[in-house]
């Protein structure tokens, strides 16, 4: 255990999210999503759910103000216009954590593309079906980095 550091960022999750840079994306990915054959490195996090992660990486990760959007979540096929459960979830996490920001719905299969251009993808146990999210690293701004007295 670290100081300060969310308990659900084990190792080489909290390894993946240091060593990203602005503007790169990492997935949140649901118990359905493949993430073994899109081709970004895959980090387990098994029994963990979608929500509780992005709740983590949100809690030590900032979002990118440099673009007009930052997240997006995998649209319901056949229903585009709808939003599940685990989906508005995400809305308020990433209100709460990282500011004005909208997810934004994204087709399947344009998901999968974007998810396989990401630095990472994390594989949950997330059963909820849509439990997909990706996110946009921010800048991290020197105000906000540990200074050691």
């Amino acid at each position: 255990m670290l100081k300060g550091i969310h308990p659900l960022l084990g190792p080489e999750l909290l390894h993946a999210i240091r060593t990203m840079g602005h503007g790169d994306h990492i997935v949140i990915a649901d118990a359905n999503f493949p993430s073994s054959f899109l081709g970004p490195k895959v980090i387990r996090a098994d029994g963990v759910d979608a929500v509780g992660i992005t709740e983590a990486i949100l809690a030590h990760m900032p979002l990118d103000t440099f673009v007009p959007e930052a997240a997006w979540r995998m649209e319901v096929v056949g229903d585009p216009t709808a939003v599940p459960e685990v989906c508005a979830t995400f809305q308020d996490l990433v209100n709460r954590l990282a500011g004005d920001f909208t997810v934004h719905s994204v087709e399947r299969f344009a998901f999968y593309e974007m998810a396989k251009k990401a630095a990472y993808i994390v594989a949950t146990t997330e059963f909820r079906l849509y439990g997909n999210i990706i996110l946009k690293k921010g800048v991290v701004h020197p105000h906000e980095v540990y200074r050691v007295s």
